[in-house]
């Protein structure tokens, strides 16, 4: 039954781009949990509409085994011009024998420095969302 199911919520994970150089940012996963997370899955896609035109990138899978407590992991590159468009993260991964996921969505415009924080464990200035 539907009652039976837990309702898992996704809770100190998040998810950065920082810039690397001009040409270039890099995407993180950051564990901000005290505990390892483990099979971690995540899919990443950009779409949107740019002069008029719908576009869609390929979409990426990254797996990582585990991500140890208090750990920030480089996920992919990223290059600037796909900040025109929605880039979307969607994270899975298991915690306790319980499996969580949740979409993480840098909307178009969203990426600029106007948004910047200090991302924990890398200490360098990006666009961060928990």
């Amino acid at each position: 039954m539907k009652k039976d199911i837990p309702d898992l919520k996704v809770e100190d994970i998040a998810l950065a781009i920082v810039p690397r150089d001009e040409d270039l940012w890099d995407s993180y996963i950051i564990n901000l949990k005290d505990t390892t997370i483990e099979s971690v899955l995540i899919n990443s896609k950009g779409y949107g509409n740019v002069d008029g035109e719908e576009v869609k990138t390929t979409v990426l899978r990254h797996f990582f085994e585990e991500i140890g407590p208090l750990r920030c992991v480089l996920i992919e590159p990223v290059q600037p011009k796909l900040f025109e468009l929605t880039n979307e993260y969607w994270v899975s991964f298991v915690q306790n024998g319980h499996m969580y996921d949740k979409k993480y969505v840098f909307v178009r415009g969203s990426i600029h420095e106007e948004h910047f924080t200090t991302i924990p464990f890398i200490n360098r200035k990006g666009v961060m969302i928990r």
